[in-house]
């Protein structure tokens, strides 16, 4: 159960009822703060809709901050985003063997871009070789980008975490087929 209560469009002036038109449970939560959810928001927007990073590479990020911090809203709704712009099913058994320290088949550059997600998750520094491998990569704007990607994610699930976000019933199928590993 949430923190906050969830909102309706009728709980918020008019001029903040865009924030909840998805229905989603985080911008019900963040209705509380519209003029903070709707930077929140635009933000999101910005790295969904508007970076030159590969979306699939940026979900596969996503995913594997979901994953390690143990965040089902964000696992699930990534989940289904990801299926959208090519994440496969393999990707995801991929991300779950990758979080556990196990090396999967993917690519180098998926398995760097989910090594990049593993470290600043785990600390605010990405190591020099990792950097390194991902500039080469990627290039330096498409790097710059991850950055920015795997950092606003790191600061969602804390959001969801603190604030105990309900995923939504239609998202609870995504995490029985791919489940946390056990602690």
């Amino acid at each position: 159960m949430a923190r906050v209560p969830y909102l309706d469009t009728d709980d918020v002036a008019p001029e903040h009822r865009d924030l909840l038109e998805t229905g989603l449970n985080l911008y019900r939560a963040l209705g509380h703060a519209p003029d903070s959810a709707r930077q929140f928001r635009e933000l999101g927007m910005q790295i969904r809709y508007h970076m030159k990073l590969d979306p699939r590479l940026r979900e596969l990020a996503i995913l594997q901050v979901g994953y390690l911090s143990r965040a089902p809203y964000e696992y699930t709704h990534h989940i289904e985003i990801g299926r959208r712009v090519g994440v496969s099913d393999e990707d995801l058994r991929a991300i779950a063997l990758e979080g556990s320290g196990a090396v999967s088949a993917l690519p180098v550059l998926d398995r760097m871009v989910l090594q990049a997600a593993r470290e600043l998750v785990a600390g605010p520094e990405m190591s020099a070789d990792c950097y390194s491998e991902l500039e080469t990569l990627l290039g330096r704007e498409c790097l710059v980008e991850l950055v920015l990607t795997i950092s606003f994610y790191c600061g969602v699930v804390r959001v969801l975490g603190a604030l105990e976000i309900d995923v939504e019933p239609a998202y609870q199928d995504l995490l029985r087929e791919f489940p946390f590993a056990p602690e």
